[in-house]
């Protein structure tokens, strides 16, 4: 009989599952974000129910789900209780989503980072202790996530229309990105239900785009993210009595190199050097947890 996985990684923006048969990429799918801290269980079931829909599963032996903001039991149970009548009889494991960067990095001890549309830093030793640092949501804090750098964009704009100066290049491109005319009507759409964290997650393009072009406001946003995440590094590093390795995952931390370098340029002082970039997507992190031969991004390419 052949031994069916799921794989889940639950993001603050989107849910992308895979399906492993006896070790194979069968299947792969994404949905909305079934995380249970942003989306109502109705919408997390329905998100749920869209992947394991897409992915085929008839049988399934085990899932392993990583997501962000499992903090305690309850958070997990939660999770597991919107899993489990998608998989009758499954074994359901739930694990923060840094723990799948770490493991979708192939290692198994270390520290895994994500740095996406929120932000978290996690880290297991040899000794099988575990720390983590940040991961508070976007209202308490999420430094070096996307929102973070949307956010301050628009905080860099107002302050310069406060300061009565003219727009900057970083604050016209902000402006332009958001269909806006002035700075000061950046206040309303902050504000706005219209608007949510994802979507000023996904301003961080533009820092990202005004900094490849030079621009000091937009680097030195940056660079205060990756200072901030790379303290959070080191606080988990110090409990743990480690010094690496670092996996970045998110779509900032696995992608946008003028910010990994940042995140190096801060933690090279502090002996910290061995980190690496997520070179496949999280989920494939399932074959470490489940003690499987290593997969490959590629695997499931013809499966899109």
């Amino acid at each position: 009989m052949v031994q069916t996985l799921i794989g889940l990684d639950i993001g603050g923006s989107k849910t992308h599952g895979i399906r492993l048969d006896d070790g194979r990429v069968a299947a792969e799918a994404t949905a909305g974000s079934a995380n249970v801290q942003n989306a109502s269980p109705a919408q997390a079931a329905a998100a749920l129910s869209d992947v394991f829909g897409r992915l085929g599963a008839a049988r399934v032996a085990a899932v392993y789900a990583g997501a962000g903001g499992i903090d305690t039991d309850g958070d997990a149970a939660a999770l597991r209780a919107l899993v489990a009548p998608l998989a009758p009889g499954a074994d359901i494991h739930v694990v923060h989503d840094t723990r799948l960067v770490l493991a979708a990095g192939h290692r198994r001890t270390g520290i895994g980072v994500v740095a996406g549309t929120g932000s978290s830093v996690w880290g297991v030793n040899d000794a099988g202790e575990e720390a983590r640092a940040g991961g508070w949501g976007h209202l308490l804090g999420d430094e070096g996530s996307g929102y973070w750098l949307g956010r301050e964009a628009v905080r860099h704009a107002l302050s310069r229309l406060d300061a009565g100066l003219q727009p900057d290049r970083l604050t016209a491109l902000l402006l332009t990105d958001c269909g806006l005319r002035k700075p000061v009507d950046l206040i309303a759409l902050f504000h706005s239900p219209q608007t949510d964290r994802r979507f000023w997650a996904d301003k961080s393009r533009v820092v990202v785009a005004a900094a490849e072009e030079g621009e000091e406001p937009a680097a030195g946003i940056i660079d205060r993210a990756a200072a901030d995440l790379a303290g959070q590094i080191r606080l988990v590093a110090a409990r743990l009595g480690l010094a690496g390795p670092v996996v970045l995952g998110g779509g900032l931390g696995a992608n946008v190199q003028r910010f990994q370098r940042a995140v190096a340029a801060a933690l090279e002082p502090h002996g910290i050097t061995d980190i690496h970039p997520l070179d496949r997507e999280p989920v494939f992190g399932i074959d470490v947890l489940a003690g499987l031969a290593g997969l490959t991004s590629s695997d499931a390419a013809r499966h899109r």
